[in-house]
Formats: structure tokens, sequence, C-alpha cells
């Protein structure tokens, strides 16, 4: 590393830490006087306050991650633009692409990190926080409902099995009135219906069981069995897969909102085990799949459109930076929520959705900075 590269580094330090600070403190002011009501619901001490308040940082760290390097660059390369060090390093036979190669290295490190933060550390705080609020207040149905399901179904494609269920419980595992219904190799229908199922040692344990099977295909069902109690450890779903089928499918689930927040550890294994989706759902999934992707890419690309706007030399370049560097961004992030609509739409492809912004403006950015003099 050159002596002019640590210089950058260490310069480029305070601003970030600058605009970390005055970000976060708005922020948690906003949040806070959004959030009182629930606090004060949730009947929390001064301790669980401070502790709720951190586990909602890294939802605050994520948006405003993109707004604090964009004017962290903005902020040191204006000061080395009127101070003429980067046409100082420019006339010594430096490029400015090899100048800004530190601001680069700064980008891909803040896409690491927001990419960790995004996919691990704000799903985990946020069953944190969702723990916190319900400290010393029972939970109501509206707390409950991602993990409680009533009158629904799940149908398992690969293996060909509809589960329907009166009460199901994820955290338990626990089904109240389930109906079982699978299909024999020669084509004839099986159906099983209990009053109670319960998921443990890795297999589903039925009570109160009754059996159903056709004598031949599409001839009706005939009583096959009853039974007290009937272990299947040939049926493989898990409840933890049941309840992510599930939490897709609600009425009030995944497929029901228009952002890009599902973790990929969860989108993954639901695409993988779901390939004959509907184009709505395929449509809307994908894009969300993609668009987690994306998305800490756009780190990166306020670096591409943070250069050409900081770097030019000269006192009146700082205004003019400051404020079309926040007009590039603000039209970035219009064109990002636009093409992510159109995605789940179903009017664009999902990764042309989902990458097109960072495309068009990544591109942008390069123009610029070849334009620089």
């Amino acid at each position: 590393m050159r002596l002019h590269d640590r210089y950058l580094f260490r310069e480029l330090f305070t601003p970030l830490a600058v605009c970390l600070g005055v970000f976060l403190i708005f922020w948690v002011f906003l949040l806070f006087s959004q959030e009182l009501e629930h606090i004060r619901d949730a009947k929390l001490h001064f301790v669980d306050t401070i502790e709720y308040g951190l586990s909602l940082m890294p939802a605050i760290l994520i948006m405003v991650m993109p707004f604090i390097l964009l004017f962290g660059l903005l902020w040191a390369l204006s000061n080395h633009a009127r101070h003429n060090e980067l046409t100082a390093l420019r006339a010594a036979g430096i490029s400015l692409w090899r100048i800004c190669v530190p601001y680069f290295v700064v980008g891909l490190l803040a896409t690491g990190a927001y990419f960790v933060l995004n996919e691990i550390v704000a799903p985990a705080c946020d069953k944190w926080s969702a723990s916190i609020l319900t400290r010393y207040v029972k939970k109501t149905a509206a707390t409950t409902s991602s993990t409680h399901f009533t009158n629904s179904g799940y149908t398992n494609h690969r293996a060909q099995r509809v589960w329907k269920f009166g009460e199901f419980h994820g955290i338990s595992g626990t089904m109240i009135n389930p109906v079982v219904i699978w299909y024999l190799p020669d084509g004839r229908e099986q159906q099983l219906k209990a009053s109670t199922a319960i998921y443990t040692n890795d297999t589903w344990v039925f009570f109160d069981v009754n059996q159903y099977v056709e004598t031949a295909p599409h001839s009706g069902l005939v009583q096959l069995s009853t039974t007290n109690e009937l272990a299947l450890p040939d049926f493989d779903e898990t409840p933890q897969r049941i309840l992510m089928d599930l939490k897709f499918t609600d009425k009030n689930g995944t497929l029901s909102t228009r952002s890009a927040d599902v973790p990929l550890f969860q989108l993954w294994p639901y695409l993988q085990s779901n390939p004959d989706l509907t184009p709505q759902e395929h449509a809307k999934l994908f894009t969300k799949f993609y668009s987690r992707i994306a998305a800490p890419w756009t780190c990166f690309i306020v670096v591409l459109m943070a250069i050409p706007f900081g770097a030019p030399s000269g006192r009146r370049n700082l205004f003019y930076g400051v404020a079309g560097a926040i007009f590039i961004s603000f039209a970035f992030f219009v064109l990002q929520q636009v093409s992510i609509a159109f995605g789940l739409g179903g009017h664009m492809i999902p990764w042309v959705a989902a990458w097109l912004p960072n495309i068009i403006f990544a591109l942008l950015g390069f123009f610029l900075t070849l334009r620089v003099r």
C-alpha cells in the first residue's frame, strides 16, 4: 500500500464517522418517536428500551449505509479537491482511477457489510426485538400469527402430498385436525385424518387416526384402518419447512409484500422445493431473490457516483458536486423502486428488474469519471 493510499483512507475515516453519527442520531430519534407507543404497551424498563434500540440498529444501518458512504466520500473528495491534492497526485503521474482505489476498497467492504447485516444480523435482530416486546406482556394473536396458522394447508410438490389442518403451531410442531392426501404408485388416492399430529424425534406422529384409500383410481375412498397412534417416518416435511411455506403463501405473508424482505437462506430452499410456481409467484419470488443479491452493491455504485461529483477541483464544485450527487442518488433509488415494482408485477424479467438500476448507474458513474479533468 502506497503512502497516498494510507492518507486517503485516513482522511475518509473522519467524514464517515461523523456522517454515521449524525444519521444514527437522526434515525434513532425518528424511530423511537414512532416506536414509543410499542415500548409503552410492552411495559419495557429503561434497560429493556436500550436493548430494544440496539436490536433495531442493524435495520437502521442498512437503510442509511449508502447515504453515509455517499456524503462521507463527497466530504473527503471535496476537501482533497479544494486543496488541490488530487491535482498534485495526478500531476505526479497517478491516474484518477488509481487514486480512487482506496474508495473502491471501502465500497467493496461496505458491500460485504451490507450483505452480512441484511442476510444474517437483521433477521436475527428482528427475532430479538420481538422477544423483547413480549417479556412483560402476554403474546397476542398479532405477535403469534407468524408461527400460528388456522384453516390452512401445505403442498409438498416433490412428494405429491397435500396437508390440510385446522391449526398449526410452528414452534411446537403441532397440528390440530390434520388431513394428509397423497397418491400411491398405481394412481390411487390415500388419505389420512387425525385429531392431532406432533413432530417428535424427526417423525410425525398422528393420534386418533382414520385412513382411507381408493380401491381403484377415481373410484371413491373407502376406510382402510383406524388406530390410536401412527408414526410415519416417510413423511419428510418438517415444521420449519411447512412454516416457511405458509409464510410465503399466507394472504398477509411474503407474496403480498412489495419489497425484497426475505433472507436468501429462506428464499432459496423455498424456490428449490417449489418448482411449479405460478407465473405471478415466480415473478415475485425471483425478483425478491435477485434484489437481495443486488441490493448490497448499491454501496459500490454510490462510490462510482460520488467520484465524478466530488473529485473536480475548484471551490464552486463543492456545492455543485453535493447537489449533483444527491440528485443522481435520488434518481437511482427511484429507478430501483420502480424497477422492482415492474419485476414483482411480472412486467420485467426478475434478474433484469433487480440489476437494471445498478447497471445503468454504474455505467453512468464510469463515463462521468472518464470526463473528470
